[in-house]
């Protein structure tokens, strides 16, 4: 059998005239430089391979010349269809100037495509994308008025709306690896990310079509580990060895071997950093961070968020991920964003998304480029730019609290703090907080609606997303909101009753988080939202030993119940909890007295299926409705269908 091993220019040679091309590549990091440099050289020789669809999932390259801006060349592209255009804007540029056909549609989705094409599926169902700017009632995802097949429906399933995606074939798909072997067996032992290689690898070829894998170095057959192999030889028809300069293991890193997973590093020295507007929102973003959750961060603003759980000694309570497949560690920033070290667990990047969209994230932090008086956030385009979604759709639509965070104004911000209070010395030229977003990247509508919970925290002010659209909940110490806050927004935010940010923000000293996130006092604990008529009893961490734990949850929960002045509907948050076994009874008899008298309903959630279990016996031991809920959402709907009506717990 001959070898696959093959110039770039070769394998290049290989594809033909209206192909559709998938790449691989995530940011900076992993896309397959040889290859995507030799089809631009010749393109330009040539004028062909001319008009290609381009089919990537994540941006790729250092938006400027490298990675998939080799293909911004009118001709070469005819039609693409992207998660994140931000890495490529002589592709953009195209698109924005009507000579190519363009969509934007959610980076998981993309991911989960190669995989369904694989599995020769006709393409993928997904709630991802609904009530957005990729929604067909919102535009289903078309960049310019040159796009006009439509590539994404809805449709209804059991009473219920889901959006179809139907993309096509891939004839040619570019993966990479570190070593081949003269068969084509790929393995990744050097590279940061696995991503997505296997599955396009898989749908190209099941589409009949070429797989051409870009390596750094070669091995005899078989000479190769088989539980190293991510991509079998079998599916690979090209190998093409690059050059270190365009086999780097990001743009900004030509190799380490902490991101490669081979050993871990100690952990950086913690150095405070100044009281910046960043820091200030970072710091109050972190505040919202639940203990033992599983964390996305998004990339730019929301990165300040690991470094303040670092510098308050918390980074052991969380789980931070990254969409590129990363669980667990620290996560890099800049040029070498999608990377990390000291990982739990690299996966795939359709994976990741698979666990991202069943609702695996406690919570997900993500920056804002425009707000409106509905909630509505827009990352993807705005100011003549054309950014893309990327995983934002995917992760803001599931997570299940979403903290959004960005400056109050942009271009020119400068702020001060003198004596725990905030000072604007020079506002920003542009607003943030617009009547309405230039595109739905985000539907405060349908968050609420779904119950989840929103919070938008700027350096000065803090909102949430409430029934009648956003509300001001916290301000800043020294920030006037006549003054400071409402001049600066396009619309008047509902106002009411609003707290003072805490006032550690604006102390450079530690916050203490520790402390905040594990030891809640009893009325932090128990909640009341009187626009829902919801008791929220969130119990995440909480010991019960001696008849005194009980009674102080008795106390503060009739002192709720008596300020309402009516029957709530009450979640329970029972994360983590614990209670000692000669405990139960006395807790069983709080629980049947407050159905008696306060309770509407009651309905329980904790994530962990022993806890569910363990709980269940307890309470059906005590003729107590035994069942509790995997998810808030899950426990909020019960309690919503029920209607508030009188019963026992659920």
């Amino acid at each position: 059998m001959r070898s696959k091993i093959v110039t770039a220019d070769e394998a290049i040679a290989l594809i033909r005239d209206g192909d559709t091309l998938a790449s691989t590549g995530f940011v900076q990091t992993g896309f397959a430089e040889a290859l995507l440099s030799a089809l631009e050289r010749r393109f330009l020789a040539s004028g062909s391979p001319k008009n290609l669809t381009l089919f990537a999932a994540a941006g790729q390259g250092d938006g400027i010349s490298l990675g998939l801006n080799h293909l911004g060349h009118q001709g070469l592209l005819r039609r693409v269809v992207a998660g994140h255009w931000g890495r490529m804007p002589k592709v953009a540029q195209l698109a924005l100037d009507n000579r190519i056909q363009a969509y934007n549609l959610p980076q998981g989705i993309i991911c989960q495509l190669f995989r369904d094409l694989a599995a020769g599926k006709p393409g993928s169902f997904s709630k991802v994308g609904l009530h957005t700017f990729v929604d067909p009632r919102y535009g289903g995802g078309r960049i310019n008025d040159t796009t006009t097949r439509d590539i994404v429906k809805l449709v209804e399933v059991d009473d219920e709306e889901w959006l179809f995606y139907k993309v096509g074939r891939v004839n040619v798909a570019f993966v990479r690896g570190t070593t081949a072997d003269t068969f084509g067996n790929i393995t990744m032992e050097r590279e940061a990310l696995t991503l997505n290689n296997l599955a396009m690898a898989m749908a190209a070829k099941n589409s009949n079509g070429i797989v051409i894998a870009q390596v750094e170095r070669i091995a005899e057959r078989n000479g190769l580990p088989p539980r190293q192999v991510k991509i079998p030889g079998i599916l690979v028809d090209c190998v093409v060895i690059a050059e270190p300069a365009q086999h780097m293991q990001t743009l900004a890193t030509q190799y380490s071997a902490a991101y490669a997973g081979e050993f871990r590093v100690p952990a950086a020295s913690l150095v405070s950093t100044p009281l910046s507007e960043r820091k200030i929102i970072a710091r109050r973003a972190a505040f919202e961070l639940p203990p033992n959750g599983i964390i996305n961060l998004g990339v730019g603003m929301p990165e300040g968020v690991a470094a303040v759980a670092n510098e308050e000694r918390i980074s052991h309570l969380l789980t931070l991920t990254v969409e590129s497949g990363l669980i667990g560690g620290i996560p890099s920033s800049g040029g070498n964003f999608g990377t990390g070290v000291n990982m739990d667990a690299v996966i795939d990047e359709n994976q990741q998304f698979d666990f991202y969209d069943g609702g695996g994230l406690d919570m997900a932090c993500l920056g804002m480029a425009e707000c409106d008086a509905a909630g509505n956030v827009d990352v993807s385009r705005y100011g003549g730019r054309l950014t893309g979604a990327g995983g934002f759709i995917n992760i803001s639509q599931n997570a299940r609290l979403v903290v959004f965070v960005g400056t109050f104004t942009g271009k020119g911000l400068k702020v001060d703090v003198v004596d725990g209070k905030l000072r604007i010395l020079h506002e920003g030229q542009q607003r943030k907080f617009v009547r309405q977003v230039e595109q739905i990247t985000f539907n405060g509508q349908y968050a609420y609606d779904r119950g989840k919970p929103v919070y938008y925290v700027t350096e000065r002010c803090v909102f949430r997303r409430v029934r009648r659209g956003l509300a001001l909940i916290e301000v800043a110490p020294g920030i006037d909101v006549a003054r400071d806050i409402l001049p600066h927004m396009d619309f008047e935010p509902i106002i009411g009753e609003y707290a003072e940010m805490d006032a550690r923000i604006f102390n450079n000293n530690p916050m203490g988080l520790e402390a905040e996130l594990l030891n809640l006092s009893m009325p932090e604990r128990v909640i009341y939202d009187a626009e829902r008529n919801i008791l929220f009893l969130n119990f995440e961490g909480m010991y019960v030993r001696v008849l005194e734990d009980v009674q102080a949850i008795w106390d503060i929960c009739e002192l709720r119940c008596r300020a309402a002045g009516k029957r709530v509907g009450v979640i329970i948050n029972y994360d983590r909890f614990r209670i000692n076994q000669d405990m139960y009874d006395a807790y069983a008899e709080m629980d049947r007295y407050f159905l008696a008298n306060y309770f509407s309903q009651i309905t329980r959630y904790a994530t962990s299926a022993f806890l569910r279990a363990k709980l269940g016996e307890a309470f059906s031991a005590r003729s107590i409705a035994p069942h509790v809920f995997e998810r808030r959402e899950e426990a909020q709907a019960y309690l919503a269908g029920r209607g508030g009506e009188n019963g026992r717990g659920g």
